[in-house]
């Protein structure tokens, strides 16, 4: 099994606004393996945003190549690139994205809604992740009803549930007080540990320095990488 999930190569997003052209990713190539804890770093308009929604399928680019563990995305239709975000890529968002009129247990369930899976083994999967985030206490209550930080950890178990090769996250700790911020940060650090590869997009310093590898972007481009 080839250790690389997320593989880019040279890869450009080009957006034409009027009479310019914004160059939103640049020539960036960037090799993620299986496990690795990485945030991707950089202050507004550096392409943070692009290349996240480049990894999870919801763009493509303009050229270059990129793999998600190991299928190249190029010339993939919409179909096809929705069910890697399906089954390859866990996503996590600042705003948590959360059904309103849903359960926690239900929210947790959407995924696996599009996958063919019986309602009792959706349940049993969805309780499954919501123990995981430490939330099946609350897998009964509606999104009005839990903290941001509960908010946030649904939109986790949501993100597992399908087992992806991947948790993207992006700025999940935005919406976030200082304390619970920290413990979000925490939740991903075990995840990690337990052998998922998760992204985190971020703004901020302090948190992207938790991860174990911190790629910045500036204008478009990798500038550094440690």
């Amino acid at each position: 099994m080839s250790k690389s999930v997320i593989y880019l190569e040279n890869v450009k997003r080009y957006y034409v606004v009027g009479d310019f052209c914004v160059k939103a990713l640049d020539g960036v190539s960037l090799n993620i393996n299986r496990g690795e804890f990485t945030s991707i770093m950089g202050p507004s308009g550096s392409g943070k945003s692009t290349m996240m929604n480049l990894i999870g399928c919801l763009d493509t680019a303009t050229s270059g190549l990129i793999k998600i563990d190991g299928e190249s995305t190029k010339g993939m239709n919409e179909t096809e690139l929705a069910y890697i975000r399906n089954k390859k890529v866990g996503f996590v968002f600042q705003q948590f994205n959360l059904l309103g009129r849903k359960t926690a247990l239900s929210n947790v369930e959407t995924p696996l809604l599009y996958a063919g899976i019986s309602p009792k083994r959706r349940k049993e999967m969805a309780m499954d992740a919501l123990e995981i985030v430490g939330l099946k206490d609350r897998m009964k209550h509606k999104p009005t009803e839990l903290s941001g930080g509960q908010k946030q950890r649904v939109a986790i178990a949501r993100a597992i549930v399908t087992d992806p090769s991947i948790i993207l996250a992006d700025e999940p700790t935005g919406a976030l007080d200082t304390k619970t911020g920290g413990q979000i940060m925490e939740l991903f650090e075990s995840l990690n540990l337990q052998g998922r590869t998760v992204v985190f997009v971020t703004h901020d310093v302090k948190l992207g320095n938790m991860c174990n590898r911190q790629i910045h972007l500036r204008d478009g481009k990798i500038v550094e990488e440690y």
